[in-house]
């Protein structure tokens, strides 16, 4: 049985949605809870500044975005190695990454992605019982 190690592109949550600065936290917040996520880059010109956590929105009413986001966020290219972009998070204490592709925006890769991506590793490595029998 060959592994196959996992990569950011697969393991990240591909989207291309975003926030802008001038936005309201309220309006961040029904992205938020339209597509299920917990994390959305904030952008400026283009550009990704900051990231809005959806803890952060729990009290944020319509304020917005500019007085609330977390700037600087975590950003690496999609084909930066899992294990180098794991290793940062850790060292960084972030429990998330922006994802660029070619200066763009191609996702986010969070610690529940990297569970995920975990688990089915696990999973390849060592089946449940009775996954190899042949039917």
């Amino acid at each position: 049985m060959k592994t196959h190690l996992p990569q950011l592109k697969t393991a990240m949550t591909p989207f291309p949605y975003s926030v802008d600065i001038e936005s309201t936290m309220a309006e961040a917040r029904e992205i938020l809870s339209a597509h299920d996520f917990h994390h959305l880059p904030v952008t400026q010109d283009g550009r990704v500044i900051g990231i809005v956590h959806a803890e952060d929105l729990a009290d944020a009413g319509h304020a917005p975005v500019r007085v609330h986001y977390r700037a600087s966020p975590f950003v690496v290219d999609i084909e930066t190695p899992l294990a180098e972009v794991l290793d940062a998070l850790i060292e960084r204490h972030v429990d998330a990454a922006v994802v660029m592709r070619h200066g763009k925006l191609a996702g986010v890769f969070t610690t529940t992605d990297a569970c995920r991506a975990f688990a089915a590793l696990l999973h390849e490595l060592a089946p449940p019982p009775g996954d190899d029998l042949v039917a």
